[in-house]
């Protein structure tokens, strides 16, 4: 492990404050920060997602942030491919690198690698998009534990893209996603040190709360309308965008889409802590602790850097 680059990820729940902590250690230690959130890659979509603001993006580099359209699909494989391509560049100037996101997958793809699943032909991916559009994620669900337990008992499977794609899976290939689920993780040629954020549970379902009432006051609903004609990709079936969808439709009203995008957000928050608690060697900090935090990477690196 001597004298390798590190990889710093910051994980944890949505509206913990990742973005704060990935600024901070980005002007530490003087380096770029890569993002794994499987929704900000896209410019359309930027008040539900809670991007990083203009202020934001100026106090450090990011990358993966408005890179590619919602037009496009992108997948964690394509995010895994270009990510390490980029941090082969961004190594040869920089001995640390931080990446932040919540999504699971994305972070699992650059740190460990991805199973080599094959891919179901655009027609089979639309249906099953307009199918969850229409069927709703409950129906969507069902399917998938029928032809699939295993998958299902360790999946996300609230999370309909995840769905999805298993069910793609299946219809390319007759084999279920466990079928094809490597055990061992791809070796990196750089340490990993992962760091994961939290608070106290009330305070944090208290900062979404208030987080959805300010992506109201400043447009959300605006751009849930501007993104109808892309309503059945994968990326609108989320929080925040699923809900208004709902009361576009007529479906539920207004106040009730709000309340559910506050509700679901927390349930999302609990998935996220609960999928992190049991990934990878995560060392867990308050998401106040910047100065524990910055002495907890220095010794680490030490550690690493004095192992030849």
């Amino acid at each position: 492990m001597a004298n390798k680059k590190t990889l710093i990820a910051i994980v944890g729940p949505t509206a913990v404050g990742k973005t704060a902590m990935a600024i901070s250690l980005a002007q530490y230690f003087k380096t770029e920060i890569i993002s794994a959130d499987s929704r900000q890659f896209y410019r359309e979509m930027n008040i539900g997602t809670a991007k990083p603001d203009v202020e934001e993006l100026a106090a450090a580099p990011h990358h993966f942030i408005n890179s590619h359209s919602i037009a496009q699909d992108y997948s964690a494989g394509d995010f895994e491919r270009e990510a390490l391509r980029l941090l082969d560049k961004l190594f040869e100037q920089h001995d640390v690198v931080v990446m932040v996101g919540g999504s699971g997958l994305f972070v699992r793809a650059l740190c460990e690698g991805l199973d080599d699943l094959p891919k179901a032909g655009e027609e089979v991916r639309e249906r099953l998009n307009n199918e969850m559009a229409q069927l709703g994620i409950e129906k969507m669900k069902e399917r998938l534990k029928a032809i699939d337990p295993a998958y299902y008992q360790v999946a996300d499977v609230d999370n309909p893209q995840r769905v999805v794609r298993a069910l793609e899976v299946f219809e390319a290939t007759g084999n279920p996603m466990s079928f094809y689920h490597k055990k061992d993780v791809d070796k990196r040629p750089f340490n990993i040190l992962t760091i994961g954020l939290n608070m106290e549970r009330s305070q944090l379902y208290e900062r979404i709360n208030l987080r959805v009432d300010r992506m109201m006051e400043t447009g959300l609903l605006e751009e849930v309308k501007s993104l109808l004609q892309f309503r059945s990709k994968p990326a609108l079936f989320t929080v925040g965008y699923a809900e208004l969808f709902d009361y576009l439709d007529g479906n539920i009203s207004l106040e009730d889409a709000v309340d559910k995008i506050k509700q679901n957000s927390r349930r999302y928050a609990k998935r996220q802590i609960t999928w992190f608690k049991k990934y990878g060697d995560t060392s867990w900090f308050q998401s106040t602790e910047t100065a524990a935090i910055i002495a907890f990477i220095n010794s680490k690196l030490l550690d690493h850097n004095g192992m030849s």
